[in-house]
This record gives structure tokens, C-alpha cells and sequence, in this order.
């Protein structure tokens, strides 16, 4: 049996996983990024080896993406998240050409070609009021936990308007929200809405115009996930795991240049 893992190396997680020949997920790790790479990579690749019940000397190929795709040694090959966030959407979901990738960093509104590739792409790393960041930022500001908002969220009765595409002026105006006393689900689901018409605004940019898969760490928030299936006018498909997508994309990428490279040295 082959072994291939997928290694996304993000600005808040370091994810892993690990496919056989076949494209099936066999294991998937993950790991708070740090500053050496090469140490959050193994952890990461250490819990999927875990979890797929094999040693980290039985993967026979490793494709890196992600912030620190350059950073880890034992890489065999870096791909860009954009085409590993695209082959690992159209894999779950073959018949959805549009994907939005929305991160700690950035949001990435991404329209694919037949079999997974990339055709355009808009991305919005320009401003934090537009990623999974602002959110984090809210949800200091308002005292409760990140992994609290996405169900904070559904809770809301009157959601609150932000209309600012800065982030310290949507700041601003989360203070006078709360100063005018609205809750805090009001607030966050605000805050979702907010990211939702900004994700519609670049899906219209690449030809939005049949389902988006939706990925990323912000896409394990229910709250954001009603927000953008009330206000896109397509389905919304969200995989099971969707912090592991990008590295899932890697993972299969890999398989392809492992494969033919395996067919090369064969015919030599």
C-alpha cells in the first residue's frame, strides 16, 4: 500500500493528512503553527500517522502547501493552497465549481475548472476585516471563546449590522453595539453576515453562478455557515473536515507526481 500525506502549513494550524493510492483519507493530524516549522510539521504528521495506525517512515511522499510550504525539508513537492484548496473541494464534491477558502488570514474566493483546477481566483489578504482573524478579534473584544461564536451566533435575534470594510472602524462599531447594549449573539451574527457579503462579493467577481464549497477554520463555525447558506443564492456545501481540505488537495497532488515519478524511474 502507498502512503501519501498532505502537510498545510497555515499561520494558525499546521494540518496533515494522509491518503492511500487510492485517494481515501486514512489519517488526519494537526498542530498549533510555531515558529520552526519543521518541529509543528512533525507533530502534525505524527498525529495523522496516528491516526492512520502506521510509522512516519512508511509515507513514501510528502506534499507541503500553506504559509510555511518552503519551510519544511523532507518536502518532496509545495503546491499553492489555491490549487490544493481546489483539488481537495472538487474531490468531496465533483460537481461544485466554486470554492471559498476562508482562513485566520485571508479569504479566498476561488472558480474551477473541469477535474479540480484552478480558473480565477480573488482573495482579500489586503484587510483583516475580511478573514477569520476579525473574528478572533470580536471575540476578545466580547469575552467569550472562539470555539463559543459559531453557536453564539444562532442564538441571534436582531442581528447587527457592520458595515465597515476596515477592521479597526468594524471594531469601532462592535463597541458602540455593545454600548448601545445589544447582545453578544446579535453582535457575532452581525459580524458573520458581514463576512458572508463580503465572500458573495468576490464569488460574483470569479462568475459565481452554481454550489460553493466552503472550507477553512472559519467554515467550522455554524453561525458563519447559516449566514452564507441565508444569503448566497447557491448551495453551500461544507465537507466534514473542513480545516483539512487544503492538506486533503496536497495529499492527492502528490499521489499524482509520486505516481508518475514512480512510472519514470520504472521506465529508465
Amino acid at each position: 500500500m502507498t502512503f501519501v500525506a498532505g502537510v498545510d502549513l497555515g499561520s494558525g494550524r499546521t494540518k496533515t493528512v494522509i491518503i492511500d493510492e487510492n485517494e481515501q483519507i486514512l489519517g488526519m493530524g494537526m498542530a498549533r503553527t510555531e515558529a520552526d516549522f519543521d518541529i509543528v510539521s512533525s507533530k502534525s504528521i505524527g498525529s495523522a500517522c496516528e491516526s492512520a495506525g502506521i510509522s512516519d517512515d512508511q509515507i513514501e511522499y510528502i506534499a507541503t502547501t500553506g504559509l510555511g510550504r518552503y519551510s519544511l525539508d523532507r518536502r518532496d513537492i509545495q503546491i499553492t493552497e489555491l490549487t490544493c484548496g481546489g483539488r481537495g473541494a472538487h474531490a468531496l464534491f465533483p460537481d461544485a465549481h466554486f470554492v471559498v477558502d476562508m482562513g485566520a488570514q485571508c479569504t479566498r474566493a476561488i472558480s474551477l475548472r473541469d477535474g479540480g483546477k484552478v480558473k480565477s481566483f480573488r482573495t482579500n489578504e489586503k484587510c483583516a476585516a475580511g478573514s477569520g482573524g476579525f473574528l478572533e478579534r470580536i471575540s476578545r473584544y466580547l469575552e467569550v471563546s472562539i470555539e463559543e461564536v459559531g453557536k453564539l451566533s444562532l442564538e441571534a435575534n436582531d442581528a447587527q449590522p457592520i458595515s465597515s470594510v476596515c477592521a479597526v472602524l468594524a471594531e469601532s462599531e462592535i463597541i458602540n453595539h455593545v454600548s448601545e447594549g445589544k447582545t453578544v449573539p446579535d453582535i457575532l451574527r452581525g459580524a458573520h453576515d458581514s463576512l458572508a457579503g463580503r465572500a458573495l462579493s468576490q464569488l460574483k467577481l470569479v462568475g459565481f453562478d452554481s454550489p460553493v464549497v466552503f472550507i477553512g477554520g472559519v467554515a467550522m463555525q455554524e453561525g458563519m455557515v447559516d449566514a452564507c447558506r441565508e444569503l448566497f443564492p447557491y448551495p453551500v456545501y461544507v465537507p466534514e473536515h473542513p480545516l483539512h481540505v487544503v492538506a486533503y488537495g496536497a495529499a492527492i497532488l502528490g499521489l499524482r507526481r509520486h505516481e508518475k515519478r514512480t512510472q519514470e524511474t520504472a521506465v529508465a
